[in-house]
């Protein structure tokens, strides 16, 4: 990382990336050794609720994410110190307010606590998963994909460069499971039509892969789906993120978690163990997801990863500071 007149040699970040289901927040001081991170917090806000059905953003859900932003503010004022009296803050949302008429009042009602909120478009949200992801993984052919609440992003390159390849697709386990899943447990049949929908807007994207000669090693999974399911793998009672970083799921446990939960009502999915219980609404639609990417990009198993588009956030945000006092 370069450095500038402007930029210190060690910089404080704190992201925040506002999902369709999730919010979440990284603070963390990036050097010339690489990052190192001091707080994480997250919550289950459900930002996207109605949105693929309504196109808006409901009154309900942006306080929900309001609130939350109060308490992600107070986590950052923690991290100041006369060391560190500066943090930089990047807020950045993605899929439900890139989709949402009202996205503008979600904007303003963030810039009222203090928060300059950037709705960034799909491609940019792949590339800094990209970041993020690649970080944690050897400099060779790799599949990065992000399963979030309104979007799925899928990105292919060598790991730790720009990515050669990357799509941001409108196919997300909130979104999903609002279009498609609407028994309680889903039946056969609605998960089914899922999967052919979600497998005809995904496969152009692969074929272009192959047809340029690319071919991935490894597939890397990131955000609140693929760590779940590795929770779930491990029975973890209680998460713990040094054990479910670089965790590999092969598809025969995929298939048989995946089979298993699908088959339990709401009220019992949430009391399976590893899975957070506000998540339980829309991992039927996750699993589903991620077995649909696994098809199409010809892959067995999936490695995934803790590192994400927060910490691409966190080295964009730092390398611009160092190269233009961001």
């Amino acid at each position: 990382m370069a450095s500038s007149p402007c930029a210190p040699a060690s910089m404080r970040v704190a992201a925040i990336d506002i999902g369709t289901v999730t919010c979440r927040l990284l603070v963390a001081d990036v050097d010339a050794e690489g990052l190192h991170e001091l707080r994480r917090a997250h919550a289950i806000t459900n930002l996207g609720e109605g949105v693929a059905t309504s196109g808006v953003l409901l009154p309900q859900a942006m306080q929900r994410v309001d609130e939350q932003m109060a308490r992600f503010m107070r986590v950052i004022e923690e991290c100041r110190d006369d060391e560190r009296p500066d943090v930089a803050i990047v807020a950045m949302a993605t899929s439900a307010a890139r989709d949402a008429h009202n996205s503008d009042e979600f904007t303003a009602l963030l810039a009222a606590r203090g928060i300059e909120l950037s709705v960034i478009p799909g491609e940019r949200e792949a590339e800094l998963s990209f970041k993020g992801a690649s970080s944690s993984f050897p400099a060779e052919p790799l599949f990065v994909v992000d399963v979030g609440g309104g979007s799925t992003e899928v990105i292919a390159g060598i790991a730790g460069e720009a990515p050669q390849f990357r799509h941001s697709f409108n196919i997300g386990c909130r979104r999903v499971t609002e279009l498609f899943l609407h028994s309680d447990p889903p039946t056969a049949d609605e998960l089914q039509q899922a999967k052919e929908w979600a497998r005809a807007e995904m496969e152009p994207f692969f074929s272009d892969v192959r047809a340029a000669g690319f071919t991935p090693r490894a597939m890397a999974a990131v955000a609140g789906t693929a760590t779940s399911v590795a929770a779930m793998h491990l029975r973890l009672e209680r998460y713990d993120a040094e054990k479910v970083h670089l965790s590999r799921i092969d598809r025969a446990t995929l298939d048989e978690l995946a089979q298993r939960v699908s088959a339990l009502p709401l009220e019992e999915r949430r009391q399976v163990v590893g899975l957070e219980p506000d998540r339980a609404p829309v991992i039927v639609a996750g699993f589903a997801i991620l077995q649909t990417v696994l098809d199409a990009a010809g892959m067995d198993a999936f490695t995934v990863s803790e590192t994400d588009i927060l910490h691409g956030i966190v080295l964009d945000t730092a390398a611009r500071l160092a190269d233009g006092c961001f």
